[in-house]
């Protein structure tokens, strides 16, 4: 445990998954720069994730590590990537980092912070493979609490009595620059809502599990347009064009309609600060309009919105739209169970619930028809 508050300390925090999992260890990072002010924090995480930490003024110096690479490098040439991880190791050892928190559950990560010279390592202890930790709690799995929750406990166990702070993104200036362009050159006003109707893309096959039907989407957008005078942001990956165009044949007004396909994550990030409420499946994007304080309206499915929704939850601005029928959640201890529903648990929620939590949070946003 750490007493002197005042003295200067370093930190690197470890997570090499992807965008929500990096977003839900900020709160980690926010409560170490507030007790520790002339600390240093470090990162590790990987290539696809960089974005969500270069602009944030909390944070020293990223360390990016991509397993994938990595072995591929080994495949190569075993000298090569012995060269390249040597290289590694030596660039974190010259920072003379004091205390580690890693969140990656497994061996390499922990093997790395020793093999980096690093006294102090938390870490969550996840099937007894974080032999490299010297200190740890058990975990068995992320349930009945956030997984944020999770992360913050390891900083009492450090000494930190950890405040439950929000998670925290951070926009690019040249793409703040591109978006206020393009609201200007398109005259948007009024409310704008964001919508990503697709995402799930990390459960490969399986992520129409995560959607709410798209031609609900499209009813959805109708209304918003219509009923709320609103400008539409819809947002989705490069691979999911066609889904889009299929969602857009079905509007009545797809001129009030922008879709951003295969845009870069960093003018995502500022395209949805611009956004008056966000609407969308369980995905990174959501946690974007979460860490910017968007009102949010969120569909859950097979994945408890409890351990992997917004956080802290904030009734004033976060709304869960589920169908809590007998089997979901049915993602658990880190298992995907097969669907016996036809997905009933997202298609059982209806355009007009959604309406109703929209009403709550347009009704003062100006251009809003009463």
């Amino acid at each position: 445990m750490l007493n002197n508050k005042k003295e200067k300390k370093s930190f690197l925090v470890i997570n090499p998954y992807g965008i929500g999992d990096v977003l839900f260890t900020t709160p980690i990072i926010r409560n170490l720069k507030d007790n520790f002010p002339d600390s240093k924090v470090y990162y590790l995480c990987n290539k696809r994730t960089e974005f969500i930490l270069k602009n944030n003024p909390l944070i020293e110096k990223i360390f990016i590590y991509d397993r994938d690479e990595s072995i591929a490098l080994s495949k190569r040439s075993k000298i090569a990537w012995l060269i390249y991880f040597i290289g590694f190791i030596c660039e974190i050892r010259r920072e003379k980092i004091e205390v580690a928190f890693d969140f990656s559950l497994n061996t390499y990560f922990g093997f790395i912070s020793f093999l980096s010279g690093i006294r102090d390592r938390y870490g969550l202890d996840y099937k007894k493979r974080c032999v490299f930790l010297n200190h740890k709690l058990i975990l068995e799995s992320f349930s009945k609490k956030h997984v944020a929750q999770y992360y913050l406990d390891l900083l009492t166990e450090f000494g930190i009595v950890p405040k439950e702070a929000g998670l925290e993104v951070y926009s690019d200036p040249k793409s703040i620059e591109w978006a206020d362009a393009f609201v200007a050159k398109n005259d948007i006003s009024g409310p704008i809502v964001g919508i990503a109707p697709m995402g799930g893309e990390s459960w490969g096959s399986k992520a129409y599990l995560k959607r709410w039907p798209a031609e609900k989407f499209a009813d959805l957008i109708n209304k918003l347009i219509e009923d709320f005078n609103a400008k539409v942001f819809l947002f989705a990956g490069s691979n999911e064009k066609q889904e889009i165009l299929n969602i857009k044949k079905g509007l009545e007004h797809p001129d009030q309609c922008y879709e951003f396909i295969g845009c870069s994550f960093e003018d995502v990030i500022a395209l949805v600060d611009k956004c008056s409420l966000f609407i969308g499946n369980d995905t990174g994007l959501l946690r974007f309009a979460d860490a910017l304080k968007k009102k949010i309206i969120a569909f859950f499915g097979p994945v408890d919105e409890n351990v992997y929704g917004m956080f802290p939850f904030i009734e004033a601005r976060h709304q869960y739209m589920i169908n809590d029928i007998n089997c979901r959640p049915c993602y658990n201890d880190f298992r995907l169970n097969e669907c016996g529903a036809d997905t009933e648990c997202l298609k059982g929620i209806s355009v007009d619930d959604v309406i109703e939590s929209v009403k709550k949070f347009l009704k003062n946003d100006l251009g809003a028809k009463k």
